[in-house]
């Protein structure tokens, strides 16, 4: 199988469930040549090195990759420059590191040290009001997706910012929406594929609108949260500009709360579908955060992302990367690179040299990891302690159609008990 037919293979929604074959035929060339324009990238000391590379661009404006980058080419740079995505994700320094600075100063260590902690109290409510809920309905089946894993990282990334919670539903219709359509393999080109883009388009022009209309109230009347602390900062960087937190709201509320969705779905999947993994982690808590640093690398929430390209030409694995070329870093490939990885394909919640690439690395390594973090490992704990005798309905369960942020739309489990967590 060639590099281009294995990428497309991997890309196809009939294989979302397991991609990972592909992603090994594909590592026989770590840096492989998948099409005109675009090189994708599978082994882990290939892909490390090029996230920490200056050579490699993250402004997806100028990116050929076809997701965005070729329409954003054929518009004038006045146009260009009204319509781009300027969020620190797809940003080069120095715009990248001063965001990243005036944002992180609202979020974590040295100047806010203490609201990533102080989430955990609301974390566990959170975890424990919604097990109540599916004790109190009655029946012995739920869907992790929905009953758990969804409520808990969407709350807190609302708290945290300082979005209306009244205002979820609604934004969980467009973010559903984009993740449908956002689509980087051959189904794009169907007519299915098409109407998807068209509707994802559509929902992100309503989402543009409702978080424009936020950053606009909040610039006139400091609120609680983030984005307002962002906009009204005092820092050496001063604050931000309101185009920017636009974009970088838009960036937190999705990926702020997304990624976790599928990782808590996926620590919960990984153990029932692993025999004994569920006792022996449920038995010795300590194991915990082990676990979850295990299936971020297993079962990557964030396969790769394809904003970034190449300024220069670049000698790497064997291959020659043109300047102007789309680079995909595929995490989700690296983090099972036997060459890094002992019996990569394994499950191993004890294992210690665990290095993943689950969060990214180099200057774009994943902004929210640790509250992300904290979120995955008390949500896991409350699930573990609670439900008792647990199985999977269905496995593989059914995925979400998105090539990028991959994990179950639904994960039907079986219980014969929720225990009140009183005792």
């Amino acid at each position: 199988m060639d590099a281009a037919t294995a990428w497309a293979e991997a890309m196809k929604f009939e294989n979302r469930a397991n991609p990972y074959p592909y992603f090994d035929e594909l590592r026989a060339t770590p840096v492989a040549k998948v099409s005109e324009k675009t090189y994708v990238v599978t082994g882990y000391a290939e892909a490390v090195a090029l996230a920490h590379d200056p050579r490699i661009s993250s402004d997806i404006g100028r990116s050929p990759s076809g997701l965005f980058g070729e329409k954003q080419a054929q518009l004038q740079p006045e146009e260009a420059a009204q319509t781009r995505d300027s969020s620190m994700l797809v940003s080069d320094p120095p715009d990248h590191d001063r965001m990243r600075r005036q944002f992180m100063r609202h979020f974590g260590p040295p100047h806010t040290p203490d609201l990533i902690p102080g989430m955990e109290a609301m974390i566990a409510d959170l975890a424990n009001e919604l097990l109540d809920k599916v004790a109190a309905r009655g029946g012995t089946r739920m869907d992790v997706v929905d009953d758990f894993s969804y409520p808990i990282p969407v709350s807190v990334i609302f708290r945290v910012l300082g979005v209306p919670m009244a205002d979820e539903p609604t934004f969980h219709g467009w973010v559903t929406d984009f993740m449908q359509g956002a689509d980087v393999g051959p189904e794009r080109d169907t007519d299915e594929g098409r109407a998807a883009t068209a509707k994802a388009a559509s929902s992100m022009v309503e989402l543009n609108s409702y978080v424009h209309d936020l950053v606009e109230r909040l610039s006139r009347e400091p609120a609680p949260g983030l984005l307002s602390a962002a906009l009204h900062d005092d820092g050496p960087d001063g604050p931000v500009s309101k185009a920017e937190a636009e974009s970088n709201a838009q960036l937190l509320l999705v990926a702020g709360h997304d990624s976790t969705v599928n990782t808590i779905s996926n620590c919960v999947m990984t153990l029932l579908r692993n025999q004994g993994s569920w006792e022996l982690v449920r038995n010795n808590p300590e194991l915990i955060p082990g676990t979850v640093e295990e299936v971020q690398r297993l079962q990557g929430a964030v396969q790769f992302f394809p904003s970034r390209w190449a300024t220069a030409d670049i000698e790497i694995g064997g291959t020659r990367i043109p300047a102007g070329s789309a680079v995909f870093l595929v995490w989700a490939a690296a983090n099972r690179d036997p060459r890094r990885f002992a019996h990569p394909d394994r499950f191993d919640p004890t294992r210690k040299d665990n290095e993943h690439l689950g969060f990214g690395s180099g200057i774009h390594t994943c902004f929210g990891g640790p509250l992300a973090r904290l979120e995955i490992n008390v949500a896991l704990e409350i699930f573990l302690k609670r439900v008792r005798s647990p199985r999977l309905v269905v496995d593989p369960p059914p995925y979400r159609h998105n090539q990028v942020f991959r994990g179950p739309r639904h994960l039907w489990v079986d219980f014969a008990a929720i225990d009140d967590y009183r005792h």
